[in-house]
């Protein structure tokens, strides 16, 4: 009896062995590699829940576009240059036309987004009337915790990857793995460049500025007589543009008229 007793601890402690080498071989927390497959299925495809991301402050990307109309372009221009110095802001592009009434000044500003109001506030001092005037706060927070937590799941996804290539036997499994990870590399790379668009319009607003002033035109002959002279220029130039653009029916066209005439100088010919 004792002896039965004695074989079956015996049997049962190997066994235990035999499990603990098992575990050994294969390390805790990588995955086999169709595993990682179904879990990278299931991390693309699941919901993003932000409950559990703490929110410290809100992202919102401020904008603005006003127009108003100026009894001096310069002042009202030093005054604009001034505050951009002021507020460390920068002109991202300037544009100027001149029509027969106006001199317009269009203006792009890119400013910290701390700044925004206040650099509204100094360059509208003294302005009365607007012709156009809307600022807008559009609130990304949730957008940005989407695509940061997004980010987050791919890159956890290509270390997992990065793990089992360490352990890839064969060359197809290796090419296989690493067309994988060049995938979800590729991914990554977009997700932090809208990540980066997020962060750069949130930190910096922008404010789109179009300021004029009216001045008199000239109704006098000189001007009509100048004026006359540009537009017959400006029709003549088009009139050749027209006749390169037609060019192949116009030698088409030609060669018709010349062999035309040839038949007929034949039958008069031929009937004389």
């Amino acid at each position: 009896m004792q002896i039965r007793i004695l074989r079956l601890l015996c049997i049962i402690f190997v066994l235990i062995l035999f499990g603990c080498a098992k575990e050994a071989e294969e390390p805790h927390g990588v995955m086999s590699k169709s595993a990682l497959v179904e879990q990278e299925k299931t991390d693309s495809h699941k919901p993003l829940n932000n409950k559990h991301l703490e929110i410290k402050d809100r992202r919102i990307i401020k904008s603005g576009n006003i127009e108003f109309q100026t009894t001096s372009l310069s002042k009202t221009r030093s005054l604009i240059n001034e505050a951009i110095r002021k507020y460390n802001g920068y002109i991202s592009s300037e544009d100027e036309y001149t029509y027969t009434d106006r001199i317009q000044q269009h203006i792009v500003i890119r400013v910290p987004a701390e700044h925004f109001d206040f650099l509204i506030a100094d360059i509208t001092k003294g302005v009365k009337k607007f012709d156009r005037k809307h600022i807008e706060a559009r609130d990304v927070t949730e957008e940005f915790l989407d695509i940061s937590l997004r980010l987050k799941i791919k890159k956890e996804t290509e270390s997992r990857y990065r793990q089992i290539l360490t352990r890839a036997s064969t060359v197809k499994d290796i090419l296989a793995i690493e067309n994988q990870i060049g995938k979800i590399r590729a991914e990554i790379e977009s997700i932090e460049g809208r990540l980066k668009y997020l962060e750069n319009r949130v930190g910096y607003s922008t404010l789109t500025i179009t300021f004029y002033e009216t001045v008199s035109a000239p109704v006098g002959f000189a001007h009509k007589f100048k004026l006359g002279l540009k537009n017959g220029w400006n029709n003549f130039v088009w009139f050749l543009v027209g006749i390169v653009n037609i060019w192949p029916f116009l030698l088409l066209g030609l060669i018709g008229i010349i062999i035309i005439n040839q038949y007929r100088k034949r039958r008069r010919i031929k009937n004389i």
